[in-house]
């Protein structure tokens, strides 16, 4: 339940990412999200027409604040977003809308900031560990991007990290990875774990072992590799996933490692959580810990799978709750 004045409800919180865009309502002072939405990007001009949209269909009321994250770094008033088309300004936002207040965050900023309110039902461990309390946090996870943040701890309470993480580049832990980032490096200027690590990653990275191998690829989406990979009717699919699996792990102990996240690491997105047990089975615990002198260490760093229906959402409310909070001081 999410606290302040009663002048800054109803709230209207947001998660956009580059193909969905999620919204809820927060009522009044003490209550819980209500009327959450999915909606799809593509079918907007932007996200001003989304919410119109979203409060039209659900006869809800105008908000008086709203917060959402978004796919894409938010640095000054204008925001162009990576992995699709939408550009706007965020006080032209505002005032088009006829909100009193409107905080736009990076979505992995703002599903930080929901990370101290999950439950232990909305989470799934991978591997060993155990979270050291006051020690920082790491967060990642592949959709249509690569998003990756954290938590520092300050005070009573935690800092959120905003960056862009998804963007460094990838490093092969094997020869049968180098051969395959090697391929990859023909067809893109950079190859970084975003260029893999997301759902057109997927799909670049299963061309990439057909590339390799010397196999005609299927023209397939990222949806129809996991379905096969899942189900086990494709070798080259199976092997996809797990590769896909096991660069996360490097990725994510590289994450670890730079903050120091005694604290674990949360990995989100819509990819891994559909996975289930396949990701529980795959490499990526295994490729976590593998770091040579730094194993025993990683091995004692918790890895979990967030399968909280609405996190986003809850991280943007939270980042109101904060706003009003310091307003009142």
């Amino acid at each position: 339940m999410f606290s302040g004045s009663p002048d800054t409800f109803p709230r209207l919180v947001g998660d956009i990412g580059g193909t969905n865009a999620r919204f809820a309502m927060i009522a009044g002072p003490g209550q819980d999200l209500v009327a959450m939405r999915t909606l799809p990007c593509a079918d907007f001009p932007g996200p001003a027409e989304a919410i119109e949209r979203y409060l039209a269909d659900g006869d809800l009321p105008r908000p008086r604040w709203c917060a959402f994250g978004i796919a894409n770094p938010v640095d000054g008033d204008f925001v162009r977003m990576t992995n699709h088309s939408w550009a706007f300004s965020i006080a032209a936002l505002r005032d088009q809308l006829g909100l009193d207040h409107l905080q736009v965050l990076n979505d992995f900023t703002a599903l930080a900031m929901a990370l101290p309110a999950l439950t232990p039902a909305d989470l799934a461990q991978v591997g060993g560990g155990t979270s050291v309390a006051r020690r920082a946090i790491g967060l990642l996870g592949a959709g249509t991007g690569l998003g990756i943040s954290g938590l520092v701890p300050s005070g009573d309470d935690y800092v959120p990290l905003e960056g862009e993480g998804g963007h460094v580049t990838l490093a092969a832990s094997n020869a049968h990875e180098a051969e395959l980032i090697a391929w990859l490096a023909t067809r893109y200027p950079h190859v970084s774990a975003e260029r893999v690590l997301s759902g057109p990653g997927l799909v670049a990275l299963y061309d990439a072992h057909a590339a390799v191998a010397g196999v005609p690829a299927d023209v397939l989406s990222a949806a129809e590799i996991s379905s096969h990979g899942l189900a086990g009717t494709s070798s080259l699919c199976v092997e996809t996933l797990n590769t896909f699996c096991a660069f996360l792990g490097t990725v994510a102990a590289d994450l670890a490692l730079i903050l120091g996240a005694r604290g674990g690491v949360y990995i989100g997105g819509g990819i891994v959580p559909k996975l289930a047990d396949f990701f529980a089975r795959s490499p990526f615990r295994e490729r976590f810990e593998d770091k040579g002198r730094f194993r025993e260490y990683l091995a004692q760093i918790p890895t979990w799978v967030i399968h909280a229906p609405y996190p986003g959402l809850v991280g943007a409310a939270r980042a109101l709750d904060r706003a009003a909070a310091s307003l009142a001081r």
